[in-house]
């Protein structure tokens, strides 16, 4: 919310006297005196912060402020607006050491820097004297005016199944749109955005070119974020073979993603950590620091945008990190997640159908309504075919999709897009030297493209389907064809297909519309990706698939949470194996189904149960109905985040705990014995982001209470016995 303005406040420079002082415009907002709010008084992830994101002015008038007591950031007005501050006022950390322009395009083949001040002495670090003397570089685009207001979402969230109680659409928080524009470039207008979030420190950055001139204009490239930031390491030498790591505070990631299943990879076309020609007074010898953050695409993205219209590229998201501990940083990422995407937190139990056939399809529908399962999905190698539009088709899922809702079950299906070919000219052609991603790949600009994606559409809206299992993303490929009027060739491939395929799965969220995706579009939309396994495994003895699934999870909620990563549970055969890889007849196998029920639902990821039934007897659907139901007792703290305590090796304990200090629940530990004994050991539980102090209650799954007494970093020590093979949980509450 905005406290300090009205929900929307234009403030025009242009429209002024050229005598104008900032100052004057400025006025209506509250002065920032001092810190206003210390960061370090209070722990983001613990305790709610007393206030939320807001602007302000600088006590002299002339710099434009956003914070939300966790970071900030400064603009200087006059002579151009320029960055000039960006601080962690949670450890006092200037993330800043140079000023940089707003943005950078390139129109019609002319370079334009958009704002920035030059004149800065040593780009090493940056004085607030050397600010007063630093000056408008004339060819740079000029400031003329800013709007205050509040964030608005970029696309829908239709709610129709449980998610986090506490999410919201669009986050709450502050916005900041900052206007130039360029004698030589008449009629264009760039815009940079900023919205800044309550209670968690990132910020989104992005640009919005308008072409209000009377003719045509082609955006061939830009740089939609330009930040000189404090170097992380200092070496005077650089060796082929070594490379220097960037700035570990600052997390850069952006909705421009694809072809990766962490952020890292999925952004490496778009965020740059790169040299500084202009920090001269660097350790390095040869200036080779990576310090100069420039967000841009490798290509492109070369569209042409015609009069009365605008051009808005992606949006960046910039997570300040406080300190450099592992579970810590993956908390404020996971954090980030939650409010910046938080459809995520979406996370329906699925059972995975291997078969289309219609009365199977009934059986399994009827199968998941008695044991508590909420989505059915028609999987790959069922027979099932999205594309078919024949009425005899569309009719018969219409109505298995209502039976389906009618006890309560979802209904999706599967469809593959890359490493499918398709013929005709309809295949991307890489450059020279290149080649698909997954060795083929259909081009969505193509007319297969865009019919496959009408098809993908009117299914959805036809059959009242409602989950898009979507394997092969647009992972990013290169295409070189033209293909009028939506693709010109190789330079704006890549942005006008990642456009086509983000759109589905924004479309896809308006509608309700749940999407399992193995590629990182959650900033798109999408909802979940592969917690991170090899499908191969599934083919390994059972004993070890049990062992490889809680270190999956383990490894892979780092940095997601357990909602945005699916597992995998082959009830039938699956890539070999046979009997030893499988668990059907389910009913011979209650044991290992149960471990790897146990080990899913326990650490709050839903897995693809694969196979034709999740039941064959009484006594297995006895299983797989009390799993479900401890779930859905406890489901608020399992799907809440992981705190990561011993790695599952076979050999020992492992265990995990859950922390949610939102919750009466606040924490919950879940301990496995892998091994064929009986297993007692004393465990060192760290409570702190449960937020419990002093004192604290844990209750076991027998209803047993204890009083722990917590150390003064709330560490309590516990006595735990694990049967062998088994599971043993424990809740803690005040």
């Amino acid at each position: 919310m905005l406290p300090i303005v009205s929900a929307l406040t234009v403030l025009s420079l242009a429209a002024l006297a050229p005598a104008f002082q900032v100052a004057g415009e400025l006025g209506e907002l509250p002065v920032l005196e001092g810190a206003l709010l210390d960061g370090s008084t209070f722990d983001y992830l613990v305790e709610e912060p007393p206030r939320g994101a807001g602007a302000f002015r600088s006590a002299d008038g002339r710099e434009l402020v956003l914070d939300n007591g966790l970071i900030r950031r400064r603009w200087r007005l006059e002579p151009n607006a320029a960055c000039v501050a960006f601080d962690d006022l949670r450890t006092g950390r200037s993330l800043l050491r140079a000023v940089r322009p707003e943005a950078r395009v390139q129109i019609d083949g002319e370079v334009f820097e958009v704002g920035g001040l030059v004149g800065q002495p040593n780009h090493a670090y940056l004085l607030p004297e050397w600010i007063e003397g630093m000056e408008a570089d004339p060819a740079a685009m000029r400031l003329t005016g800013f709007e205050l207001g509040e964030p608005v979402a970029p696309f829908g969230w239709r709610r129709v199944r449980h998610h986090a109680p506490d999410a919201a659409w669009p986050p709450p928080g502050v916005a900041l749109r900052l206007d130039f524009a360029s004698d030589r470039l008449p009629g264009v207008r760039v815009a940079v955005h900023y919205e800044l979030y309550d209670h968690v420190p990132v910020m989104a950055k992005w640009i919005v070119v308008h072409n209000d001139g009377e003719g045509p204009i082609t955006v061939e490239r830009f740089a939609s974020e330009i930040l000189a930031v404090v170097e992380g390491q200092s070496w005077v030498e650089t060796r082929e073979g070594v490379a220097q790591a960037p700035p570990r505070f600052l997390h850069v990631e952006t909705d421009f993603a694809f072809g990766g299943g962490v952020a890292e990879n999925a952004n490496r076309h778009v965020v740059h950590w790169r040299e500084d020609p202009q920090y001269t007074s660097q350790v390095n010898y040869r200036l080779q620091t990576p310090c100069l953050l420039e967000v841009e695409p490798r290509r492109g993205p070369s569209i042409d945008v015609a009069p009365g219209a605008s051009f808005e590229s992606h949006r960046t998201f910039e997570l300040v990190f406080d300190g450099s501990e592992r579970e810590r940083r993956g908390l404020e990422q996971r954090r980030m997640y939650r409010t910046v995407a938080p459809w995520v937190t979406e996370n329906p139990l699925m059972m995975h159908m291997r078969t289309a056939d219609p009365e199977a399809v009934r059986g399994a529908i009827e199968q998941c309504a008695t044991v508590g399962f909420e989505v059915l999905i028609l999987s790959f190698g069922s027979g099932f075919d999205i594309e078919d539009e024949s009425e005899a088709n569309l009719a018969l899922w219409e109505g298995i999709a209502e039976e389906a809702r009618a006890r309560g079950v979802e209904i999706g299906g599967y469809s593959l897009l890359s490493s499918r070919r398709i013929g005709g000219g309809n295949d991307i052609v890489s450059p020279e030297g290149e080649s698909p991603t997954h060795g083929n790949c259909p081009a969505l600009t193509s007319e297969w493209g865009q019919d496959y994606d009408r098809k993908l559409r009117a299914f959805f809206e036809r059959t009242g389907f409602s989950l898009l299992e979507h394997d092969g993303p647009y992972p990013g490929d290169v295409d070189v064809t033209p293909r009028p009027p939506l693709q010109k060739g190789a330079e704006d491939s890549r942005w006008v297909q990642w456009r086509i395929a983000s759109g589905l799965y924004r479309w896809c969220r308006e509608q309700g519309i749940y999407t399992n995706t193995p590629d990182y579009y959650f900033l798109s939309g999408s909802t979940k990706c592969a917690m991170g396994y090899r499908e191969v495994n599934w083919s390994l003895p059972r004993d070890q698939q049990v062992i490889h699934t809680r270190q999956n999870i383990y490894d892979g909620t780092w940095t997601k949470t357990p909602s945005m990563g699916w597992m995998f549970v082959p009830l039938t055969e699956y890539h070999g194996g046979g009997e030893a890889a499988t668990i059907e007849p389910l009913a011979e196998h209650l044991d290992h189904y149960r471990r790897m029920l146990e080990s899913n639902l326990g650490l709050g990821v839903q897995a693809c149960y694969r196979g034709p039934r999740l039941f064959d007897s009484p006594a297995t659907e006895a299983l797989v109905r009390a799993q479900v139901a401890w779930f859905k007792e406890h489901r608020a703290i399992l799907e809440s985040d992981l705190i990561h305590g011993r790695r599952a090796d076979g050999r020992d304990l492992d265990w995990m705990l859950h922390v949610n200090p939102r919750l009466e629940e606040r924490g919950m530990l879940l301990v496995f014995n892998p091994t064929g004994e009986e297993l007692e050991r004393r465990i060192e539980v760290d409570l702190y982001y449960t937020g419990l102090e002093g004192e604290a209650t844990a209750v076991d799954q027998d209803g047993r209470e204890r009083r722990l007494s917590l150390d003064g970093r709330s560490r309590a020590a516990l006595e735990v016995r694990v049967p062998a093979g088994a599971m043993r949980w424990f809740v803690f509450r005040e």
